[in-house]
């Protein structure tokens, strides 16, 4: 009998013991490969000599001292890391304890900066349906997943929703990509017009959408054309890479390869690989400095937020990411990656995309290729093949309601940087066990 309220308290969890590279080993020696880094954390493997010794130095300095009273020298170094890889005007770094903290943070950062400039009547979020933000009352309300939030309704303020960048999906069969892309994009700017040029905050996007649609990349042009209607109308943009930054698309911000910078972006997961809890928001010079020259204080705060331990973790993943030139690995292992994904399964008649960047990858499963008719709900097959996945030894992401909340199944993959082209070769092999074992229990429905 466990004391723990854990996750899903039907379910029968093994036991981790330990890790090795981009596998975990449970109590009866069984390893998995960990093809999602648990939910896109784990980018560095498991148990890394280097990470840990910084960690344990740390511990042997001070742990913990809280921000109050003290800044810390491994939250210094880590801020300007950071900072230095970031396009301009990202210039500051606030740090929390996690994403949903993060997203947190930049709501209320955004909107305390329009009070510092004399615009209080700036009230309203934009986001997009099929969103994921995180599960404090205001992530979950700021994101657009129905069945994430349905049971919560009552108590989550009200946040304006457009479609998402889901071109697989929503694209016309006569609009080329780059039409597609500008007439959701074109969205955005048709919502503030509706709710009041001067009333809107900010507008919030994943810049690569995780785990509610898996893997789905933005249509090119669709963050330029986001750019230029918040300048327009003076809103913030705010980009959640939570999931997909840290390097996981090749580049150690995602938003770089899109040509857009935000004024507030968020991270966690990756940045310090799992080593320990932190999420940080990069804010822009004017936002910083708008709270600086105005009230001088942003009211906000959590106990742990800078916490040295983990700072240090982050800035010891941070250092070997660069160190060990992983960069450019990941770009290969994605290509390696995607081509071993499309080498299985594009002829597979139950895989409907393939798609995502770098080591951020996703599969959508349908009925029907050619309909894109989804699976019924009811058969629950994303928790057939993660159960399909644990018992093959792969640990991967599927998810159900990926179209609206109900339907559809797709699986993510966001495994470590460290892989080898046989851990590619592993995963593909076991992936293709687990979808098809699945389809199979279901067919026999």
């Amino acid at each position: 009998m466990t004391h723990v309220f854990h996750r899903n308290p039907k379910h029968d969890y093994p036991v981790v013991v330990s890790g090795q590279g981009p596998y975990l080993i449970d109590t009866t020696g069984k390893r998995y490969l960990d093809a999602s880094g648990g939910a896109a954390v784990s980018c560095m493997g498991h148990n890394d000599p280097e990470i840990i010794a910084a960690i344990k130095a740390q511990l042997d300095q001070i742990p913990f001292a809280h921000t109050a009273f003290f800044t810390n020298q491994p939250m210094e170094d880590l801020a300007d890391i950071l900072i230095s890889d970031a396009p301009q005007p990202l210039d500051k770094v606030y740090f929390v304890s996690g994403g949903s903290e993060a997203i947190e943070a930049a709501l209320k950062m955004a909107r305390q900066y329009f009070l510092e400039k004399g615009e209080p009547q700036r009230s309203h979020l934009i986001a997009r349906r099929q969103s994921y933000y995180g599960n404090t009352l205001g992530a979950l309300a700021t994101g657009g997943n129905f069945w994430r939030r349905k049971q919560f309704t009552p108590l989550l303020i009200e946040v304006d929703h457009i479609a998402p960048c889901y071109a697989y999906r929503h694209q016309l069969p006569d609009e080329d990509i780059e039409a597609y892309g500008q007439r959701v994009a074109n969205e955005l700017e048709e919502q503030i017009l509706r709710l009041g040029p001067d009333q809107v905050i900010a507008f919030i996007a994943e810049t690569i959408v995780g785990a509610t649609l898996g893997a789905v990349q933005a249509a090119p042009g669709y963050y330029k054309r986001i750019r230029e209607i918040c300048d327009r109308y003076g809103v913030l943009l705010i980009l959640d890479e939570v999931m997909c930054g840290s390097g996981r698309t090749g580049s150690f911000y995602a938003c770089m390869q899109d040509g857009v910078v935000p004024d507030l972006l968020c991270m966690a997961k990756g940045l310090a690989a799992g080593y320990q809890p932190i999420g940080a928001v990069l804010a822009a010079k004017h936002v910083y400095e708008a709270v600086l020259n105005g009230s001088g204080f942003f009211q906000h705060g959590h106990t742990y937020m800078g916490h040295a331990t983990a700072c240090s973790a982050a800035l010891a993943v941070q250092r070997a990411v660069r160190s060990r030139n992983l960069l450019p690995r990941i770009s290969a292992l994605g290509e390696g990656l995607a081509a071993r994904l499309h080498e299985r399964f594009d002829n597979h008649p139950h895989i409907g995309d393939i798609r995502g960047r770098g080591l951020f990858r996703g599969l959508e499963l349908v009925a029907d290729r050619e309909s894109k008719e989804p699976f019924n709900p009811k058969v629950q097959l994303h928790t057939r093949i993660k159960t399909h996945a644990m018992a093959a030894g792969l640990i991967c992401y599927p998810m159900g309601g990926t179209i609206d909340g109900t339907y559809g199944d797709h699986i993510l993959l966001a495994p470590p940087y460290i892989l080898e082209d046989t851990h590619l070769d592993e995963l593909v092999e076991k992936l293709g066990q687990a979808i098809d074992g699945a389809i199979a229990e279901v067919q026999a429905l």
